[in-house]
């Protein structure tokens, strides 16, 4: 019988990819493989300096267990330059990380869908979804199945002395998901509320943190984010969240 291993703690590095055309005009741009910008290339450039400085020169394997990216080339293009001063660096591609898919929103603006009709004018992305695309409860469950993943991976095989953390470069709706998806539920010791009469110490459940609160972390092109853990691995925290003071191109 297989035993499971235990939950470890890791931080979850996360960085969008660069600018492309469609980021700067406003466009949906879901699965349309559309590349980067030079714009984009040089945030990639900074991005791969700004990793470069945080692990003093050395491999990415020195830190990080897996990179992962999504397959679409503006965020595979991303990672291959912020990855490229080290030659030994591996970037597995994983489908679960594409951008949402947008269905018939695919290319669109915002204020060009809430223009088309009385039934659109108050569109939002995140609380109606995209007809022929994804909701984001659909987002969300691609979020949940490659958290499990990872965690698992991270569980079976990090350790204290060596690399345990992981590296993705995904998209900017996908990246926000995450984060709401990513606090999730969360235990607490009952210090924060009454006394049970027989008990000492409960803990508690607060409800999930819906994908739809995606909408309330907003997200830079290159930028770099952090998702840990507090003092243990079921107390999820953000430690850091659309840094982008490593680029000189910021758009």
């Amino acid at each position: 019988m297989t035993t499971q291993a235990k939950p470890k703690m890791f931080n979850l590095y996360v960085v969008r990819h660069g600018a492309t055309e469609w980021s700067v005009s406003g466009q949906h741009t879901g699965r349309t493989d559309i590349p980067l910008t030079q714009a984009g290339i040089e945030q990639a450039e900074c991005t791969a300096k700004h990793f470069k400085n945080l692990l003093s020169s050395k491999p990415f394997s020195s830190r990080f267990l897996h990179i992962y990216s999504s397959p679409l080339s503006r965020a595979f293009e991303t990672a291959r330059i912020t990855t490229s001063y080290d030659p030994t660096s591996q970037i597995e591609l994983d489908d679960d990380l594409q951008e949402w898919d947008y269905g018939a929103y695919e290319g669109r603006r915002t204020k060009e869908i809430q223009a088309d009709s009385e039934e659109t004018k108050e569109w939002q992305l995140f609380r109606d979804g995209c007809p022929g695309g994804e909701s984001a409860k659909d987002v969300g469950a691609r979020v949940d199945r490659f958290v499990a993943k990872i965690k698992d991976i991270v569980a079976r095989e990090g350790n204290e002395e060596g690399p345990k953390d992981v590296l993705i470069f995904t998209h900017g709706h996908f990246a926000r998901v995450l984060a709401a998806r990513w606090l999730g539920k969360q235990v607490f010791s009952a210090g924060c509320a009454p006394k049970p009469l027989i008990l000492d110490l409960f803990i508690f459940l607060i409800p999930d943190l819906p994908a739809i609160r995606g909408s309330n972390f907003a997200i830079s092109t290159a930028s770099v984010a952090i998702l840990s853990f507090d003092h243990n691995p079921s107390e999820p925290t953000i430690k850091e969240w659309n840094s982008t003071g490593h680029l000189t191109q910021k758009l």
